[in-house]
């Protein structure tokens, strides 16, 4: 099988998100898509994650009817932080005859000469790169890149979750069972509110 990795912290995962892993699951080539839900990454600050298994339980919801989507916590079986090499690695002893490609978003590509292990990453995987508006896709390391034909999608987690903050709706944003988890369970509110953000 040829597997699609979409990577991230999905703090929450919300309908960007999904609008890019349903464009992908649509290729020819790919048989799955996973969202690889990271419980920290080593760019951002631990303090602003609501609880992995809080975020994974959200991208189950939203993507329940799909059947080329999965949600994966394999990184949850990995030290933190968490490194993409160390969860390809991983995933390939798991896996050794699934082929895997990296989904990832154009300003996140900008950033790769900082990941761990890079060198070895370029050598064994390709990356499938979806354009975000103002990040212009720049392959400085020359690394096998498929550049994806995908909408643009302006939506980010922190605006999401400024609303939230804010007692404001986020109708359109997330899918609406999403939307209900989050209120139901009073997620992204301060944290003297909402102890289960810690």
């Amino acid at each position: 099988m040829k597997i699609a990795l979409y990577f991230g912290s999905f703090n929450p995962v919300h309908n960007g998100h999904l609008i890019i892993a349903n464009h992908v699951a649509q290729m020819e080539d790919l048989n799955e898509v996973w969202f690889v839900v990271s419980p920290q990454n080593p760019f951002k600050k631990e303090n602003q994650l609501l609880n992995a298994n809080h975020r994974l339980q959200m991208i189950r919801i939203a993507i329940e009817n799909e059947s080329k989507i999965k949600a994966s916590n394999v990184e949850f079986k990995l030290p933190t932080p968490s490194y993409t090499v160390n969860t390809l690695i991983y995933l390939k002893e798991l896996y050794p005859k699934n082929e895997f490609v990296i989904v990832l978003g154009s300003d996140g590509f900008q950033n790769i000469s900082k990941w761990k292990n890079i060198d070895f990453i370029i050598e064994n995987y390709e990356f499938y790169i979806y354009q975000r508006p103002g990040f212009e896709i720049v392959n400085s390391l020359q690394a096998r890149i498929r550049i994806l034909d995908s909408p643009q999608i302006l939506i980010s987690a922190t605006y999401i979750r400024k609303l939230l903050s804010a007692n404001k709706s986020i109708s359109f944003l997330v899918p609406e069972a999403v939307k209900e988890e989050i209120e139901k369970n009073k997620y992204y509110l301060s944290k003297s509110e909402n102890p289960s953000q810690e």
